[in-house]
């Protein structure tokens, strides 16, 4: 890839888990109750024909990753597992009284924090209390996210009698120095040991995270992390571009200097030069930063149009409504967004008022639906087009002018209504999502709010 277009388009931008994405919320219109309202409608229209999905935070940690940009609580007291299990409960009871009629779970992902944290037994304890007020459809797919240092054969073994075929480890990175710099000691020994037993127990797909443009790390240290991934076949490895956010995210990035993180071109390099090595063995691309071996569901859905993507990612089952529950868990009800309290105090302050813990969120207009339809196919497909009446809105050709030099540098192929993106434009889709992103094009931020997009 030529360096003068990394140096080009390396600009602060959106990931797109959402649109808008959540530094445009307009929480000024946004109620609780305007989100239940966008809630009952939509669940309304899905729930008996698709169901629902389910993402649950279990936020504690008990060591800081200075990598990490989630919201956390670093603890080694285990027994603050027992109240915030209650709480969650607590949470998804007053969802499921709203909503009367008795929810149909297609998805469910236990994200972090460190979901092996808990002990399993608190984990079944969680995943029955949940399925006394709901019902699995009859093609569910359930994941967890695994620290491979402390997911133990029980944990496995438990979750996959409650349903559980999917886990994704963290990796991250197999060099010492780098491991060092992010707090993340973790021998691949363990994350042998994690995914030989996922494997033995049943488990259908194992998927490992992947971090590039970490502090210290060169492209040796990436080769080598996935050279020794590779022995051990995972179905999916997601390839992340490291989000280095410390005026965000505060001390937990200041772990080490900016000039220790790899940037631009370098950056740049880390992921081109992986990337091939990945395709070289075998995976395929699927949408930004994913990886998918031909047998794996990802795939499947990418190749048949139907992958989907929110907050919890990239996600082979589709749904209208995800439910988020637990400490800073986002909602979307397709028509809305809702985010629960950040500090853990509030979450429990607001449950035992018998709240639903939502403390800001962004109602949808029109304007936002259509264009949160093209991003998801840019995101998703890498195309989208505005043939149907529906998908057609009074800016397109602001967007299309704006588009023009990146299809001057090869990036996209604009013809009649429609863009698709080449295998050289795929490095650029966030930089291409947002030429279509209104909000962002009326209002460019005046602080750093994005990572950078190369």
């Amino acid at each position: 890839m030529p360096i003068s277009l990394i140096q080009k388009y390396n600009v602060a931008g959106p990931r797109y888990t959402s649109y808008p994405t959540v530094p445009y919320w307009d929480s000024s219109t946004f109620s609780t109750e305007k989100w239940l309202e966008s809630l009952s409608k939509s669940y309304s229209e899905s729930n008996s024909t698709e169901g629902i999905s389910l993402y649950i935070h279990l936020p504690f940690c008990e060591s800081l990753c200075t990598f990490c940009g989630c919201h956390k609580r670093i603890t080694k007291r285990h027994e603050m597992e027992i109240p915030y299990i209650e709480a969650v409960l607590k949470e998804w009871q007053l969802y499921t009284d709203f909503l009367k009629e008795r929810p149909r779970i297609k998805e469910i992902h236990l994200g972090g924090g460190t979901p092996t944290f808990f002990q399993p037994y608190q984990l079944r304890r969680l995943i029955e209390g949940i399925f006394e007020r709901a019902d699995r459809v009859k093609n569910y797919e359930f994941s967890f996210e695994g620290h491979p240092n402390n997911t133990t054969e029980a944990h496995l073994q438990t979750l996959y009698n409650l349903g559980f075929k999917r886990v994704s480890y963290g990796v991250q990175d197999y060099s010492p120095k780098v491991q060092k710099a992010i707090h993340r000691i973790q021998p691949f020994e363990n994350v042998q040991r994690v995914t030989e037993q996922a494997r033995t127990i049943g488990y259908t797909s194992v998927s490992h995270d992947l971090i590039f443009g970490l502090p210290f790390q060169t492209l040796d240290d990436v080769l080598f992390t996935i050279d020794k991934s590779n022995t051990l076949r995972p179905d999916r490895i997601a390839f992340y571009s490291y989000a280095h956010v410390p005026w965000i995210k505060g001390s937990g990035q200041r772990g080490f200097k900016d000039e220790d993180v790899p940037t631009g071109e370098v950056k740049r390099q880390l992921y081109e030069v992986g990337k091939q090595h990945l395709l070289e063995a075998g995976y395929i691309e699927i949408g930004m930063d994913h990886f998918a071996l031909p047998t794996d569901s990802m795939y499947h859905a990418f190749k048949n149009k139907q992958l989907h993507r929110n907050f919890m990612g990239y996600t082979a089952s589709k749904t209208q409504v995800m439910i988020g529950l637990g400490m800073s868990s986002i909602s979307d009800s397709w028509y809305g967004f809702a985010q629960n309290e950040k500090d853990l105090d509030d979450y429990y302050a607001r449950l035992e008022k018998n709240e639903i813990p939502v403390c800001k969120g962004h109602i949808l207009n029109k304007e936002d639906l259509i264009i949160r339809r093209h991003i998801l196919n840019l995101m998703c497909q890498f195309e989208t087009s505005w043939s149907d009446e529906a998908l057609q809105f009074p800016e397109i050709n602001e967007v299309i002018t704006h588009l023009q030099e990146m299809q001057n540098d090869g990036l996209l192929h604009i013809a009649g209504n429609h863009i698709e993106v080449p295998d050289a434009g795929k490095p650029f889709i966030r930089n291409i999502c947002m030429a279509f992103d209104l909000h962002l094009q009326r209002k460019m931020p005046n602080t750093k709010i994005f990572s950078m997009t190369v």
